[in-house]
Parts: C-alpha cells; sequence; structure tokens
C-alpha cells in the first residue's frame, strides 16, 4: 500500500463500519488520520473502530436525519478541533424492479438514503471546513448514475443525483480551499449484494470488461488519493472506477 500524508488530518467517513466505508477509513488511519466512523449500525461501528488507532471516533445515526448529521458534525468537529476530509459512503441498492413497478416506499428510501443523506453530510460538514478554508469531500456514486442499470431505476437516479450534487458544490466551493469531487464505482462485491437478486450480480459483471468486480482496498485507493492534500486542482469531477466499463 502506497501511504498517503494524512499527519495530523482528520477524516469523517459514513457507512463506515463496513464495505467500502471501512476500507477507506482503514487506508486513511494507516496513512496517519483520524477518523471518525459514522454508521447506523452500532455493534459494526464498534467492531470496526477496533484497530483503527489514532483516537479513532465513532457516532451511530441516521444519515437521512438532519438533527442527527448536525449533532455528530458538531461533536466530532468539537473532539477533533476540525473536520479536513468527508467521505460519504453510506448507501443503499433498494430492490430490483422495472420503473413502472418499483415500489413507492423503497423509491423514497433509496433516494432518502442515497441523495438527501449525502446532501445533509455536506450541508453541514461544508461549514466547518470553511472556518478554515480546507477541505476534501469525496461523495460515492456509481457507474449506474452514468449510464442507468435496468430494473435498478431508484439507485441509478439517485446515484445521478449525487453526481449532480457533487459538480454543484465542487464549482460552488471552487475559489475555496475546499474540493469536491465522487467516484463512480463499477460493481464491488460488499453486504449491498445481499440487497439484489443473483440475475442482476450476473448482468453488472458481464458489463464490465475486466471480467471480475472491484475490491473495497481499489475504491478505498481512489477516494484516499481525492481525500488528500496533493488531490489539488480537481473539484467537482467524476472519477471512474469500473473496469473498463465506463463510456464516458
Amino acid at each position: 500500500m502506497n501511504r498517503l500524508d494524512f499527519e495530523g488530518r482528520t477524516a469523517v467517513v459514513t457507512g463506515g463500519a463496513a464495505g467500502i466505508g471501512l476500507a477507506v477509513a482503514r487506508r486513511m488511519a494507516l496513512s496517519g488520520a483520524r477518523v471518525a466512523l459514522w454508521d447506523l449500525d452500532a455493534r459494526a461501528l464498534a467492531a470496526a473502530a477496533v484497530g483503527l488507532g489514532h483516537g479513532a471516533l465513532t457516532h451511530t445515526l441516521d444519515v437521512t436525519d438532519p438533527h442527527a448529521v448536525e449533532r455528530a458534525t458538531a461533536a466530532t468537529a468539537k473532539e477533533f478541533g476540525r473536520i479536513d476530509a468527508l467521505v460519504c459512503s453510506a448507501g443503499i441498492a433498494g430492490p430490483n424492479h422495472p420503473t413502472w413497478e418499483y415500489p413507492v416506499d423503497d423509491w423514497k428510501r433509496v433516494f432518502d438514503i442515497n441523495v438527501n443523506g449525502v446532501f445533509l453530510c455536506n450541508r453541514f460538514v461544508v461549514p466547518v471546513m470553511m472556518k478554515r478554508d480546507y477541505g476534501r469531500i469525496v461523495n460515492i456514486a456509481s457507474i449506474a448514475g452514468k449510464e442507468g442499470n435496468p430494473n435498478a431505476s431508484a439507485y441509478s437516479a439517485s446515484k445521478a443525483g449525487v453526481i449532480g450534487l457533487t459538480k454543484s458544490i465542487g464549482k460552488e466551493l471552487a475559489k475555496t480551499g475546499i474540493r469536491v469531487n465522487c467516484v463512480t464505482p463499477a460493481a464491488v462485491r460488499t453486504a449491498i449484494f445481499d440487497q439484489i437478486t443473483p440475475q442482476f450480480i450476473e448482468y453488472m459483471l458481464a458489463k464490465i470488461p475486466m471480467g471480475r468486480f472491484g475490491t473495497v482496498d481499489e475504491i478505498a485507493a481512489m477516494v484516499a488519493w481525492l481525500a488528500s492534500e496533493d488531490c489539488s486542482f480537481s473539484t467537482g469531477a467524476v472519477f471512474d472506477l469500473s473496469g473498463g466499463r465506463a463510456t464516458y
């Protein structure tokens, strides 16, 4: 593993108890960062924090609750004295249905977590970063947000929303010391696969020219660089991690 320079830096990782979020947190901690994990699963959070070192924090919260996100932001900023990086990894896949059969409640839940949750975390963390005129935000989108996956319209549309949100905030903060980018992975085998059908998993694999799924460590490597001070001239940008699937 290439070690990035996160000495003296702090980071918040949502969905940090497992999957991509935990891989990112580990990568950053190994590079010297103090990390705060935000997740809904208290038991998984406690297990994830073990071994992170550097005084890792955990906050159990629902990213769709604005009051909870505001409280977690204030508590993290107070403990760390600053928030240098935010990685928004919390998200869900939702069920697989044709759009005209998609359950309305599931549609709303996917958008609430995948879009509103990212908005709220960006919304409350940015002012903390502005006080020091420095920050790095990385929002986890998906290749589905660029191309659209059949029978996954809620997930695809929500991840397109994350891309659009990232571009807007990146432009708004372009003349500050805060950089805002997103990544668009193709399928990565994590617990989110439990939410989708085997047939859809095979469909996603067939779309990847490399013939394999990405790994959480491969995603973490890109995310960690985007969250580092070295990422200084990219903002409002979309970085593909798709094994050759991306067509634009």
